[in-house]
């Protein structure tokens, strides 16, 4: 498959027009690789080290979840990150396209990954958007599981350097239904306390976004962006393995940002 082939597929599937205004979906690099016979390096975040590590493996494109340019560029200069890169990509003929919230909207995207892996039943999104799509997704627990448990759960399955949750009085209480949106969800809180979740797994969440979620009687779960992103990138690799393309692989560059000091 060729990597315009590999493109039209994807957008047919997550429909870049859905992509916020402050977002930027799509291509970010495109140095001529349309027409080559695809190898794809797929990562959460665009990197110097992910950019190595495609240079490294041969690969000539890298899809990434976060945006490599997020803000119009007013310049480029030797030793920049974003200079480099597209030195880089120049260079060695690699693409970088980048699915960020069009892919979190989608069926088997960043939700619904996360949803999955918490085994939810009944799921529905916590915002719809358009065609029964939307973000975040909210969903039932099957069995029912603690409060204790289901922190368990959450750090077995993702892994998560740091787990942070609301102050509670009873790690005991049975948790029924539950809401989850990967990467930065704070936002959605108000929304998602209207959908009768007892709990919410998201990240990036601030000190006073607990006390708001606390006065809401919602548990607000903060597992961190890396942990809640990361396994649809796997996905996408597992989806991408399905259309046998020449080579296809997950990054193993891919950073998580924040250190914990033990």
């Amino acid at each position: 498959m060729k990597i315009a082939d590999l493109i039209t597929w994807f957008e047919a599937w997550a429909n870049p027009a859905w992509c916020e205004s402050w977002d930027n979906c799509g291509w970010q690099i495109e140095p001529g690789v349309l027409q080559e016979e695809t190898r794809v390096l797929v990562c959460l975040t665009p990197t110097l080290a992910v950019m190595e590590e495609a240079i490294a493996e041969n690969a000539n494109l890298i899809f990434a979840h976060h945006p490599l340019i997020f803000n119009p560029l007013k310049s480029l200069r030797t030793g920049e990150a974003i200079a480099e890169m597209l030195r880089l990509a120049f260079t060695h003929n690699i693409g970088i396209y980048t699915a960020h919230t069009n892919f979190d909207q989608v069926q088997d995207g960043t939700a619904d990954v996360l949803a999955q892996i918490l085994e939810l039943k009944e799921v529905t999104p916590i915002e719809v958007t358009q065609g029964g799509l939307g973000y975040g997704r909210v969903g039932l627990l099957e069995p029912f599981l603690t409060l204790q448990e289901l922190l368990a759960t959450i750090q077995t399955r993702l892994a998560p350097p740091n787990l942070i949750f609301s102050p509670t009085a009873d790690l005991q209480q049975t948790i029924s239904r539950v809401a989850v949106l990967g990467g930065s969800g704070a936002s959605y809180i108000s929304a998602v306390a209207k959908t009768g979740a007892q709990a919410y797994l998201t990240s990036d969440c601030k000190f006073h976004q607990f006390q708001e979620s606390r006065d809401r009687n919602l548990i607000l779960i903060d597992a961190g962006h890396y942990a809640t992103e990361r396994p649809a990138c796997d996905r996408l690799v597992q989806k991408f393995q399905s259309l046998n393309l020449d080579w296809v692989e997950l990054s193993q560059k891919d950073e998580d940002f924040r250190q914990f000091f033990a």
